[in-house]
């Protein structure tokens, strides 16, 4: 249990490193429904644990602010009911004082609670405490995602942190594929370490022979698929994509800006000229899937990229806290290998999130958390430069509908095996 008291602390810590730059009017607006004030972040994440460790294990348990019970709730039908998500950013109140003061008084009691309870009850309260922490970490994640959202509305192009640039120069044309024979492979978690419900069970799967591009789409060559007219050829989208294009007017990846004939992107750090050797990020399932089209490839599906990264032990950078973009891929020494699985952007994959074999949501309100979404959604794999690093394993699922761009979305090319 001590180990827990530790990472509790290490975790919640942390989320709130993430807002010292912040002014308090930062915390509050929020101009696309998908994305949540960074304040709302906080406090429903202090939520979880109020709701699903406290309240069930205290007898007659009185919530520190009732009314937050309903504000901060994001989804879970089975606890009650929830404020809109797409009005989550017209909230003045609580103030940003208000939410860290919630965060105290919940720590507080989580601190006497893991110092008291011992016996079956510590397991069964470390369980959901452990779930609780990933799931903080995942916020930690949307915190950023949704800051720079609602930054990049603002004609200032504001900064979160100054951003470095002392990545090497890569060789955009220093790429390669690596080729996988086909058959029945395992895919799925295995247990022993912590996972989510939608990792598993672990389960055969039969994939043919393919090659999986050994680094990531540059912004270089995405920048071609612009110029060569991408977002105007309807035959390169699926229907469904090519009416979302034409709805939300792309024309290029989300926070690509065009002046004068010159690009540059919006970052974390303010408003940059393209890299042509960075990962292009910041991209639909629809856009990627268009890209691979032009390439004349395919996306990977989910065993496809999960076996070729079975084996690779997630290295290099370890996502946060650090550079909050992607970087060029390292040069190819020796033999070729596969680069940038990890820590730069999430790469749609071509499989809907669906259930594996045999999956079971988990009984009670917190079966809610991954098997409701698992419809009108595509998986991505990986992990991104804004992911914590506990969370880039080669079994993770991630899943956003085929419209999303506001994470770090990215992709790396697939194709059949030749000959």
């Amino acid at each position: 249990m001590a180990n827990l008291v530790e990472a509790y602390a290490k975790t919640r810590r942390f989320s709130e490193y993430l807002c010292e730059t912040l002014q308090v009017e930062d915390y509050v607006v929020q101009p696309m429904p998908d994305a949540s004030p960074t304040r709302w972040h906080l406090a429903h994440t202090t939520w979880f644990f109020e709701t699903f460790v406290l309240a069930p294990s205290q007898s007659g348990y009185r919530p520190v602010d009732s009314a937050y019970q309903v504000l901060f709730n994001s989804y879970y039908n089975s606890v009650g009911e929830q404020f809109p998500r797409s009005r989550r950013g017209v909230l003045t109140r609580p103030s940003v004082a208000e939410v860290f003061a919630y965060r105290r008084a919940v720590d507080e009691r989580m601190a006497r609670l893991l110092r008291e309870v011992d016996g079956d009850a510590a397991e069964e309260i470390g369980r959901v405490v452990e779930l609780g922490l990933q799931h903080e970490q995942q916020h930690q994640e949307l915190m950023l995602t949704d800051l720079k959202y609602l930054f990049s509305c603002n004609p200032l192009w504001p900064t979160y942190r100054p951003s470095e640039d002392d990545a090497p120069a890569a060789t955009t044309d220093d790429s390669g594929w690596s080729t996988h024979g086909g058959g029945i492979v395992k895919v799925g978690h295995d247990g022993g370490t912590f996972a989510f419900d939608n990792e598993r069970p672990r389960h055969d799967a039969l994939i043919g022979a393919f090659e999986l591009q050994d680094r990531l789409t540059t912004v270089g060559e995405f920048l071609q698929f612009v110029e060569d007219g991408g977002y105007r050829r309807p035959d390169l989208w699926l229907s469904l994509g090519w009416a979302t294009r034409k709805e939300q007017g792309w024309t290029a990846p989300l926070y690509w800006v065009e002046r004068e004939g010159a690009w540059s992107q919006f970052t974390l750090g303010g408003l940059k000229p393209l890299r042509l050797d960075e990962p292009v990020c910041h991209i639909s399932f629809f856009e990627a899937d268009a890209f691979a089209r032009w390439m004349g490839s395919r996306l990977p599906t989910e065993a496809e990229w999960e076996h070729a990264a079975a084996g690779v032990i997630p290295g290099g950078r370890s996502g946060m806290p650090g550079r909050f973009h992607p970087i060029p891929a390292s040069p190819v020494r020796g033999a070729s290998r596969i680069r940038q699985l990890y820590g730069e952007v999430w790469q749609w994959t071509a499989s809907p999130y669906t259930p594996y074999p045999g999956y079971r949501a988990p009984s009670g309100a917190l079966g809610e958390y991954n098997g409701k979404f698992m419809c009108n959604q595509y998986v991505l794999r990986g992990s991104s430069c804004a992911t914590p690093a506990g969370h880039s394993r080669s079994t993770y699922r991630n899943f956003f509908p085929p419209d999303a761009r506001w994470q770090f979305s990215g992709m790396r090319l697939a194709r059949d095996a030749q000959g």
